[in-house]
């Protein structure tokens, strides 16, 4: 709306000051004895008109270059409107058309050279060829500095268009990276929930099961297995508070590792993990072959080695109740951390139901695994003794 105004009063002012100008040049040819009053009289409403034309200017800038290059053949009253036309023509079309335009004006200011020519060059004299000469050229001097200028503003308005739109285009692809940062984010969050949650959840699962199988329990065993639960849920409760927090905190909050949350598990605490198993009745080996030097792995291939455990003994307590889970973890020859959980699979038993599975858990883990530079495959695989195991194997990247 602003700038409409503006090029409302930039118009206005342009029809005005070239009424102005057709108005000096009337008075100052008056006494000319080139003109006849009837001449002049036509001569300014030519002038006139073409002046008027110029509100136009913007819509139809060529049309309105040529009919006042007409009012031109007749009289040189209409000189400003030639000037703010051409000016136009330059700002809004390419530079061909202004400078075909301005070639057409200044060979249209001949034939007024020639019928209506200046007493001072007659008497210095010029020839018919000269004066026409001289029109053209002195037309081109006068003409050439107002398109130099329009063209120069075109050139400043698609520069200006062109960063605005690359800065929109900036903008755009900024907003949609944030989006798939924030998605990705998300996707990560929801695997840490499916991790934490779902080993706790299932630790709380099995203690619940076992008191409702055995109900000639002694209190003591009761109590005991009443404060593990305990212990359970409010692990992950905690669990969940973290990850909400992360959630919560907001572009540029806190992360994972930030101030105020846990250390990220790692390789050291896979131990840790295996005993909490045992301690909730599962049946669980674990063989560790690792160096030493397996405690200076970066954090994420720690990480991942954890999950890769941690989802294969909460697989193993769903769906193998009751059967030896072995956890593996040694250095291959190739220079690779190699995780595996192995458990026989079994039929369901009678007894409480295992607790429901979202059945993405394998899928998270994949593509964790292949983030942080590795490989994993799982699937049924016959083990010692011809039993049938459920392999869930992962190798991951050693930097050395």
């Amino acid at each position: 709306m602003r700038s409409h105004r503006r090029n409302r009063v930039v118009d206005v002012t342009c029809v005005t000051l070239s009424l102005l100008c057709a108005l000096l040049l009337f008075f100052d040819s008056w006494d000319d004895p080139r003109f006849s009053t009837p001449y002049l009289g036509v001569a300014l409403a030519l002038a006139v008109a073409g002046s008027l034309l110029l509100g136009r200017r913007r819509q139809r800038p060529v049309l309105v270059a040529v009919l006042v290059l007409g009012v031109g053949l007749v009289t040189e009253l209409v000189a400003a409107a030639v000037l703010v036309s051409l000016f136009t023509v330059a700002v809004h079309r390419p530079w061909r058309v202004a400078v075909a335009l301005t070639a057409a004006h200044a060979v249209g200011s001949v034939p007024f050279a020639v019928l209506h020519p200046d007493p001072t060059l007659v008497g210095a004299g010029y020839t018919e060829v000269g004066l026409a000469v001289f029109s053209f050229v002195l037309s081109l001097v006068v003409l050439t500095p107002f398109v130099a200028w329009g063209m120069v503003v075109r050139a400043r308005r698609e520069l200006v268009d062109s960063l605005r739109e690359r800065a929109e285009r900036a903008e755009a692809e900024a907003a949609l990276r944030a989006d798939q940062i924030r998605g990705r984010e998300r996707e990560h969050i929801a695997r840490e929930m499916h991790d934490v949650l779902a080993h706790r959840i299932t630790l709380v699962s099995l203690h619940a099961g076992a008191l409702e199988v055995r109900p000639d329990m002694r209190s003591e065993e009761v109590a005991e297995v009443a404060g593990t639960i305990r212990a359970s849920a409010h692990q992950a409760l905690e669990d969940l508070r973290e990850i909400l927090g992360v959630l919560r905190s907001g572009p540029g909050g806190a992360g994972p590792s930030a101030g105020g949350t846990r250390p990220q598990p790692g390789v050291a605490d896979i131990a840790d993990l295996v005993g909490e198993s045992r301690a909730a009745g599962a049946v669980v080996a674990l063989d560790d072959r690792l160096p030493e030097a397996a405690g200076a792995l970066p954090a994420s291939i720690g990480r991942t080695a954890y999950r890769v455990v941690q989802e294969g003994l909460t697989n193993a307590r769903k769906h193998a109740p009751g059967h030896r889970a072995r956890v593996l973890l040694d250095r291959t020859g190739a220079g690779e951390l190699h995780v595996r959980v192995a458990n026989p699979l079994a039929v369901a038993a009678a007894g409480p139901p295992a607790p429901p599975g979202a059945r993405s858990g394998l899928v998270g883990l994949s593509e964790r695994v292949s983030l942080a530079g590795g490989r994993i495959d799982y699937g049924a695989r016959r083990g010692e003794g011809g039993v049938i195991d459920f392999c869930l194997e992962a190798w991951l990247p050693w930097p050395t």
